[in-house]
């Protein structure tokens, strides 16, 4: 549930006995945290802790004590789309999967193209979201892929990033001069790789099951194609190139490459493409629409090989929330996209219980190296002085997915009726309760 007015108001606490976990630091051990003035203010793993004066306490016996998670990728679908999603519901969604930094993605309407735009997004997070919101700001002039954007100007309002997610950047031309504004201004060019002449029409993985279901395949080198290009302009340019969304074996192996011959790219991939195939879609599960879609088994050993090696630095959730009437329609007219905020830890733990990941691993890719990605050593991280973000989570929790149950307005997920391993209890942000279980 919502934290309640006085707990937000609660400024000091100490979070004791459990099990903290924070990769920045490389600690994992059992120890109590104390936050105070919103800044984290002593941690000790030495031992059981005095309790400060006038202290909530707050007995983390048995759950995982982290840095507040990193969300590379969301979409918030304010302005334009609020039947669908706003900044509040979004954030308190956010919140209740133990997320307290949320990157928004500029496919609104208006989309986020011009530093008013931005400061209207950035004025509503701040009067109406519980967690901090990142936005980044659109490539091209209205995400129509003709004319670059003022990147200059959306710099100033505050973007963390540039995108034009939701489309791929498919003039070479302009990506290459992307890159270069990026570099100038230090800051990331994040593209949807999706090459249009190979996916057009599409609306599934291209393999056995499309074939079976009679619905349109999208190959893999839809993605890799575009993954390639993107990595030589980086090559070429020095621009910061990061990749959203993997979801094929091939652009591992071509990102792998790439950092191995230092190109300055990094990458993401999400809780749907580390633990769903394809085979999820039979019976035509309009849920379980995604764009990139779906891949294989092979697919997901690559990118879990990707996250163990670093190739793939963050896992982004691409909360995507829609209405009903989205998806409630014929496969092919269906809208693309998952609601995974709440969901994403309990899918994620699932590759934890069967030791596919360590759950050190699995706290970094959600905390500390998302954070690097943005160049943001202020967050995911319990480092005395840092900001008091953090996430309490149970990882043998058991619960079943229930959407109804949702806080975001997206109720659109595959796992529905799915029973997890993994639940988060406990939200702060800048010191603030934020979301209690």
């Amino acid at each position: 549930m919502a934290a309640e007015r006085s707990d937000r108001e609660h400024s000091d606490l100490l979070i004791q006995g459990g099990r903290v976990v924070d990769p920045a630091q490389g600690i994992d051990t059992r120890g109590d945290l104390f936050i105070s003035g919103g800044r984290i203010d002593w941690l000790n793993i030495q031992g059981e802790s005095a309790v400060p004066e006038n202290c909530r306490v707050i007995q983390a016996g048995g759950m995982v004590v982290c840095p507040g998670f990193v969300d590379l990728h969301c979409h918030l679908r304010q302005p334009g789309f609020e039947e669908k999603e706003t900044i509040a519901t979004g954030t308190r969604a956010a919140a209740k999967g133990g997320f307290t930094t949320v990157c928004c993605m500029p496919n609104t309407e208006p989309p986020l193209d011009t530093g008013e735009t931005v400061a209207y997004i950035r004025g509503i997070a701040e009067r109406e979201g519980v967690v901090r919101v990142l936005p980044v700001g659109c490539v091209t002039k209205r995400r129509a892929g003709s004319e670059l954007a003022d990147l200059g100007e959306l710099s100033v309002s505050g973007v963390v990033a540039f995108s034009d997610d939701g489309s791929p950047v498919a003039d070479s031309s302009i990506m290459r001069r992307a890159l270069e504004r990026g570099r100038a201004l230090d800051l990331l060019i994040c593209d949807h790789c999706e090459d249009l002449n190979l996916s057009g029409g599409g609306v599934m993985r291209e393999g056995k099951v499309a074939a079976r279901l009679g619905l349109k395949g999208i190959p893999d080198t839809a993605e890799s194609n575009i993954v390639a290009r993107d990595i030589e302009l980086a090559k070429a340019t020095g621009g910061r190139l990061h990749i959203c969304h993997v979801s094929t074996a091939t652009s591992v192996d071509l990102i792998r490459r790439a950092k191995g011959e230092g190109v300055p790219v990094t990458a993401e991939v999400t809780p749907h493409h580390l633990t769903l195939t394809c085979d999820i879609i039979d019976g035509r599960n309009t849920a379980a629409k995604v764009n990139p879609p779906l891949g294989t088994v092979e697919d997901i050993e690559e990118l879990i090989v990707g996250l163990k090696e670093g190739v793939i630095d963050a896992i982004a959730t691409d909360h995507a929330p829609h209405t009903n009437g989205d998806k409630m329609c014929g496969f092919d007219k269906a809208a693309f996209g998952i609601s995974g905020f709440e969901t994403a830890l309990g899918s994620l733990m699932e590759l934890v219980h069967r030791g596919k990941i360590e759950l050190s691993m699995l706290v970094s890719k959600l905390t500390h190296e998302p954070a690097s990605v943005l160049r943001r050593a202020d967050l995911g991280t319990l480092k005395p002085g840092s900001m008091a973000d953090v996430t309490v989570f149970d990882p043998e929790a058991e619960w079943v997915v229930n959407p109804d149950e949702f806080v975001s307005k997206g109720k659109n997920t595959p796992l529905d009726g799915r029973a997890l391993r993994g639940r988060v209890m406990l939200t702060v942000v800048g010191g603030v309760v934020v979301y209690k279980g």
